[in-house]
């Protein structure tokens, strides 16, 4: 099964963004992490949300009093029989008991998200300040009530089945209930061996791990669905590693990052249950997944796998539609990377799209593009059938032909959701048989012209209707100057303009606020990660800190942003980066 239909050109601006090629340290103090190009005010925010002055002393009893539990998911399934954490084939579980291995030498709090911290897990975020936070926020210390585990799961990788995979350098230490009643699974990444190590050392390092933090914080953001990161912790412990796999090893520095979400749980979760005819495993899983996550379903509902197979398919059609709106290439779409949930996890080489390009591949290791940025929503559609494998042994012969139903609808509901997205992001209101063809020819004119994707949408956002008409008004508006390159510009923004004043009902200004709150300025380019990781590693997180503050407001403009040149073009030495699975 494939989403697109080449036939048709209309379709283009939908189905075709799969395959465009048609038409298309937290600081140590607050001085050192503001460079002179942040203003006062800047200063005044930052002092304002982190304010430390107080006495640290009156808040630690906030960790002592911080519970997890594991007992759910003990209660629930059986644990692997098997002791210690040798590397090995588990079989008959879901969990293997592993504590986390403590980082070496001096610990560095080097960035802490404010609002996971006190929003979601009801802490002050002063406590980050003490002794007990770096222990307990790396691994060293556990947490009352914290039983940590590591999960069992597989996968297909690059398209083939992998086997047996798992949390190879990942701990789940429990999960935590808020006042308001959310639940949230925490989660240590870079915390050490496990039984699913393979031939790793179970550790992450300070490049990986400012990825991790940022770009999950910045998706938050951005309002795509994703896990999120409370800490980022550094040591001064040895790790090496071959980055892009060519025979230079080199010694990095163990990280380890603090992730929650509401389950861990993934495709490749069921698929190793499955693929070892763990049935009676497998119900068991896909009941607890329902009952805890899915709660409008029927427990007691004998179809109740084919509605969660449906609810995943919908999920995750909606969730790529949402990653290709801000341009979001996740780099490593396999199955065990995909939530049962459909929340964006594991973040590794991924990247933003800059010059619209639909074979846009971030991972220098995916030499085929298999994973390239216009081929998400199939490998999407390729994940979902592999999830609907694994599901075959529990379902009756009627449910199966149901559940083969059900995703043949896969590329009608990604593609509504894609249009959806898109048409907000053109301001484009009620419903005109030419919208898919006038996002289309955007996108191919984007393709041609190499414009840059996110900077194009944001600023039409900026453009009044008379200087999108007349670009010799728009001589500060990079992208879209690359765009009137093209010889079709003049068709297009006639169709486009047209298509506005059609809307009627409100002022040109109105329009130019909606597209501000929908198309963001600021997104986490790989060079802007780069330019951080860079600094990171000779012991200057400045501009990880600067990067997390402008990325927690990305449609406003902020002075600090545009004197970095987070909105201006590139810069050169951007176009050779790379990014491997290497972490």
């Amino acid at each position: 099964m494939v989403i697109y239909s080449a036939s048709s050109y209309v379709l283009l601006g939908l189905a075709n963004l799969i395959i465009m090629s048609a038409c298309m340290d937290y600081c140590e103090t607050i001085e050192s992490c503001h460079g002179p190009a942040d203003t006062m005010s800047d200063r005044q925010h930052y002092i304002h949300a982190f304010n430390f002055n107080k006495s640290v002393e009156k808040h630690l009893h906030g960790l002592d009093h911080f519970k997890l539990s594991c007992k759910k998911l003990l209660e629930a399934f059986p644990l692997d029989q098997v002791d210690g954490i040798f590397v090995r084939s588990v079989k008959n579980c879901i969990f293997s008991e592993s504590d986390p291995t403590p980082l070496k030498g001096p610990l560095r709090l080097v960035a802490v998200s404010k609002e996971v911290i006190e929003g979601m897990l009801g802490l002050d975020v002063a406590v980050s300040q003490s002794e007990d936070f770096l222990q307990y926020f790396s691994g060293g210390k556990l947490f009352p009530g914290s039983s940590p585990l590591t999960h069992r799961y597989g996968g297909h990788q690059f398209g083939y089945w992998a086997g047996q995979l798992g949390d190879g350098r990942a701990h789940l230490l429990g999960e935590y209930t808020s006042r308001k009643g959310e639940r949230w699974e925490l989660q240590l990444k870079g915390s050490g061996k496990t039984p699913y190590s393979r031939s790793g050392d179970g550790r992450a390092v300070v490049r990986s791990s400012v990825r991790e933090f940022l770009c999950s914080e910045a998706m938050h953001f951005l309002g795509v669905p994703t896990s999120r990161a409370a800490s980022l912790i550094v040591s001064e412990e040895a790790v090496w590693r071959d980055q892009f796999y060519n025979g230079k090893v080199k010694k990095e520095r163990g990280a380890v990052v603090l992730r929650l979400a509401t389950s861990w749980f993934r495709i490749g979760s069921l698929e190793v249950l499955a693929k070892a005819e763990e049935l009676d495993l497998l119900r068991k899983l896909l009941d607890f997944v329902i009952q805890e996550h899915f709660p409008s379903i029927d427990s007691n509902d004998p179809g109740k796998y084919l509605i969660f197979y449906s609810r995943v398919v919908n999920e995750t059609a909606h969730l790529i539609a949402q990653w290709m709106s801000v341009g979001f290439a996740h780099g490593v779409c396999n199955t065990d990377n995909f939530s049962l949930l459909s929340i964006t996890i594991d973040y590794g080489p991924f990247g933003f799209m800059e010059a619209y390009n639909p074979n846009f591949v971030p991972n220098t290791s995916d030499e085929e593009g298999r994973y390239s940025i216009g081929a998400q929503a199939n490998v999407g559609l390729f994940n979902l059938e592999k999830l609907l494998e694994a599901l075959t042994p529990v379902l009756t012969i009627e449910q199966r032909q149901g559940a083969g139903l059900v995703l043949k609808r896969y590329p009608h509901i990604y593609q509504m959701r894609f249009h959806k997205l898109f048409k907000a992001k053109l301001d484009l209101l009620g419903e005109e048989e030419e919208d898919e063809y006038l996002i289309a020819f955007l996108l191919k004119l984007m393709e041609e012209t190499g414009a840059d994707f996110t900077m194009t949408f944001r600023q039409l956002s900026e453009a009044s209707m008379q200087q999108l008409h007349n670009m010799s008004n728009l001589k500060v508006m990079w992208a879209l100057q690359n765009l009137a390159s093209h010889k079709m510009y003049p068709e297009w923004v006639s169709m486009y303009l047209h298509r506005l004043k059609r809307q009627g009902g409100d002022s040109d200004e109105d329009r130019q606020h909606r597209m501000r709150r929908i198309n963001p300025r600021y997104v986490l380019r790989n060079w802007m990660a780069e330019s951080a990781i860079r600094k990171a590693e000779g012991n200057d997180f400045s501009e990880v800190e600067l990067l997390q503050r402008i990325l927690a407001q990305p449609y406003l403009t902020q002075d600090a942003a545009e004197e970095a040149g987070y909105a201006a073009q590139p810069p050169w030495w951007a176009q050779g980066l790379n990014v491997s699975c290497s972490s």
